[in-house]
């Protein structure tokens, strides 16, 4: 097989509120903490164990950004798709740090909220509240269409 793939699927819980930033572009971009946990029983002891890892999620499709700023709250419980990326930065001191990332960005990335709306008590309701997966998304049906037709416009090789 040639080629490779890198799709990342995930089901947690939103560690704190989504955080908004803007590009100098005015491009918005949205950041979260993910958790999800695992939890088994120890076969020697009975004990009952849990485990948690965070991912840190960035959402660059527009659409996305726009569902994540206005519905999505610390505690959701959100389905992710996206790729894996590690980029490196420096912190303060001038160190070079390297930070792993799910990053939600182009027609593959995926955004689904699961634990519906968030009611006064800050719990979410048992049931979806409606987004029309395709406007969550932030693809309109022109846009869906206009990108199979850049597709269409390629030139055959037969």
């Amino acid at each position: 097989m040639a080629g490779s793939l890198n799709k990342v699927q995930l089901i947690g819980h939103l560690g704190k509120d989504p955080e908004i930033r803007h590009t100098r572009e005015g491009r918005g971009v949205a950041s979260f903490s993910l958790a999800t946990s695992e939890s088994w029983r120890d076969k020697t002891t009975g004990e009952r164990k849990d485990r948690t890892e965070w991912h840190n999620i960035v959402v660059f499709t527009e659409g996305l950004v726009k569902v994540a700023e206005q519905y999505l709250k610390k505690g959701g419980l959100v389905y992710v798709e996206g790729q894996l990326t590690t980029r490196k930065w420096q912190d303060q001191s001038g160190n070079d740090r390297w930070t792993t990332e799910v990053v939600l960005q182009g027609f593959n990335a995926t955004l689904t909220m699961l634990g519906g709306k968030r009611d006064d008590g800050g719990r979410y309701d048992a049931e979806q509240r409606g987004l029309d997966p395709d406007r969550a998304a932030g693809r309109s049906t022109a846009a869906r269409q206009s990108s199979i037709h850049e597709d269409l416009d390629d030139e055959a090789p037969f």
